[in-house]
C-alpha cells in the first residue's frame, strides 16, 4: 500500500471464492508475480485479469480466499495491481498471507453487501472508511491492531521487519556515539564496580 488513501473501480465476487479461483493451481508451479496475475480470478472470472486496472478493487461476500493456504493467491491479486480487498470476512490463512504481503484486506459486511461492481470508491486506510462515489454511502472497516496496520502501511512482513532492523541499528549507533563521560560511562550512566 503506498499513501493512506485508495480510489479504484469494484469489482463484485460472492461468498467462497477460494484460492484454487483466485490463482487455479495448475499456475502455481511459479512464484513469479508475471505469471500470477494474468491468471488472477480465472476460476471466477476468465477476463479479469486482462480488464482489471491498477489500483481497483475486489469486493466479495463472505469467507474469500477459503481452500488451501497458498500465498500465491495473494501475490497475484497483489501483483496485478489491486489496491485492496474488501469482504464480509476472509479464511483466516488467506487474511493472514495478505497482510504478510502488504495487501489491504478489510472486512466490512455492510460495504460487502452493497457495493456493485462498477461503482467508484475511496478508501480511507487511516478512518477504516469506505466512500461510494456513485451512491454517496459510507462504510466502516473493521480497524487493524496496530501491528496489521503498520505491517501494511510498511508493503508487507519482510519490508516491516527490515524498517525495525534499520530503525534498531540507528538506534545503536546513536547509542555508540554518545559522549562518554571521565570514568569511560555513557552519560547518564554510572558504573558500577564490584569492589565497592
Amino acid at each position: 500500500m503506498t499513501g493512506t488513501k485508495l480510489r479504484g473501480k469494484v469489482w463484485k465476487f460472492g461468498d467462497n471464492v477460494n484460492t484454487d479461483e483466485i490463482i487455479p493451481s495448475r499456475y502455481c508451479n511459479t512464484f513469479d508475480p508475471e505469471v500470477l496475475k494474468a491468471h488472477v480470478m480465472e476460476g471466477v472470472d476468465p477476463d479479469f485479469a486482462k480488464r482489471v486496472a491498477p489500483g481497483d478493487i475486489i469486493v466479495a461476500g463472505h469467507n474469500f480466499g477459503t481452500g488451501s493456504s497458498r500465498e500465491a493467491a495473494v501475490v497475484a491479486i497483489k501483483a496485478a495491481g489491486i489496491g485492496a480487498v474488501i469482504a464480509s470476512s476472509f479464511a483466516r490463512l488467506f487474511f493472514r498471507n495478505a497482510i504478510n504481503v502488504g495487501l489491504p484486506v478489510l472486512i466490512s459486511p455492510s460495504a460487502s453487501e452493497d457495493l456493485k461492481s462498477g461503482e467508484e470508491i475511496d478508501i480511507d486506510f487511516v478512518t477504516h472508511t469506505i466512500h461510494s462515489r456513485d451512491t454517496g454511502k459510507t462504510y466502516r472497516a473493521r480497524e487493524y491492531n496496530g501491528t496489521i496496520q503498520e505491517i501494511i502501511e510498511a508493503g508487507g512482513m519482510l519490508e516491516y521487519v527490515k524498517e525495525r532492523v534499520e530503525a534498531n541499528q540507528r538506534k545503536a549507533r546513536e547509542h555508540s556515539n554518545e559522549p562518554k563521560n571521565r570514568s569511560g560511562s555513557r552519560k547518564g550512566i554510572e558504573n558500577i564496580s564490584s569492589g565497592s
